[in-house]
């Protein structure tokens, strides 16, 4: 492999990496993650809480136990009788643990959204959605220019389509991570009682899809100049 074509595959490297890392981040549930304080289920929930004692009254009747007159007793106060409940968020719904059973209880994001916000939403999943159509264009062309290297062709011009390419799409990448932003702090702050949480941080789904971003023509420059060079 000559050096204009090391360079071209190691150009070709970055562009398929914020393609998968872009495409995962989209379908994913981890772009935000927060945590909200909740009431800790009741003992009977719990058989085995270590902070409640059961108490059972045997039926004088007929010697068996009355599951009806189980008493209970619990002496958690204050911030003691509260849990915090993680949930985490992404483009297509919003997960929260299931306190009383394992797993997690999901719905849609749509549906925690104020209505007045949802036309933004959309064009926030669209604008994501289209970052990695451009990536993967990109990924495309850059392929065909190393396999038909040889073919005596311009690539003059494909080269400049993937750099405007790629320029786009971290343009827009930019300006979906902003709609996103701003549309989850508006419904922790209007969404659901049941499903705001009081702390949250950005999750690595976010992080991943924002390196889309930071690859633009920096990583084609060395494809560029060689050509040039030619």
């Amino acid at each position: 492999m000559d050096r204009a074509r090391r360079q071209q595959a190691l150009t070709l490297l970055p562009i398929c990496l914020a393609f998968a890392l872009s495409l995962t981040a989209v379908s994913s549930s981890y772009w935000c993650e927060g945590a909200r304080k909740v009431t800790k289920p009741l003992c009977l929930d719990q058989l085995h809480g270590k902070n409640c004692i059961h108490f059972r009254r045997p039926n004088s009747s007929y010697g068996t136990k009355d599951e009806s007159q189980v008493v209970l007793y619990i002496w958690e106060i204050g911030d003691d009788k509260f849990i915090q409940r993680r949930l985490h968020v992404g483009l297509w719904e919003s997960c929260e643990e299931n306190l009383n059973s394992t797993g997690e209880r999901c719905r849609s994001f749509r549906s925690v959204v104020p209505t007045e916000e949802q036309g933004v939403l959309w064009l926030c999943i669209g604008a994501e959605v289209l970052v990695v159509f451009l990536i993967l264009t990109s990924a495309i062309l850059l392929g065909s220019r190393m396999s038909c290297h040889s073919c005596g062709f311009n690539w003059l011009k494909v080269d400049a389509s993937i750099a405007i390419l790629m320029v786009f799409a971290g343009l827009l990448g930019m300006v979906s991570h902003m709609m996103y932003t701003t549309i989850f702090q508006i419904t922790v702050n209007l969404g659901p009682e049941d499903w705001r949480p009081q702390t949250w941080d950005y999750g690595w789904s976010y992080w991943a899809s924002l390196y889309t971003t930071a690859t633009g023509p920096e990583g084609l420059s060395p494809a560029l100049g060689t050509e040039k060079q030619r």
